[in-house]
């Protein structure tokens, strides 16, 4: 852990967002993971997912790539995510929410966590995921549209 204020399990996030009314989760995945594989379902405790792209989709010279989003700090600050508050990036696996984790932190977010698994977590043996690790497989609550 370098850079940011730390990993946290799935269980540590859910506990984290549960007991501090400040404290946002933010999907960092991008708009088609969130609308075909789903997304946090944090209403039991009153709040939110904050859905902010890292990366988005796009088709370059070599076919569909990802391209860093140039705005994600002032998409951050426009969801009203503060600087002060813990905030706790989540993605697939927990690649992409690691790096926005570390941007943010030298933007001046000193609580910013990263959700080890991510939503999805890695590959089981049949090269599936959700069952191993992540939001999904710890059982947290979660929605697909």
């Amino acid at each position: 852990m370098t850079g940011y204020a730390g990993d946290l399990s799935p269980q540590d996030a859910w506990k984290l967002l549960q007991a501090d009314p400040a404290a946002v989760l933010v999907d960092v995945r991008s708009r088609p993971e969130w609308s075909f594989v789903g997304v946090p379902d944090l209403s039991s405790i009153g709040k939110k997912p904050v859905l902010v792209s890292w990366q988005h989709w796009g088709v370059g010279p070599q076919g569909p790539a990802m391209t860093p989003n140039a705005t994600f700090a002032q998409d951050l600050a426009g969801a009203g995510v503060a600087p002060g508050a813990p905030v706790i990036f989540l993605c697939r696996s927990g690649a992409r929410s690691r790096a926005a984790a570390i941007a943010v932190t030298q933007l001046g977010y000193a609580r910013a966590y990263n959700l080890t698994g991510g939503f999805e977590g890695s590959h089981d043996s049949s090269r599936h995921r959700g069952r191993v690790d992540g939001w999904k497989a710890a059982g947290l609550p979660w929605g697909q549209d």
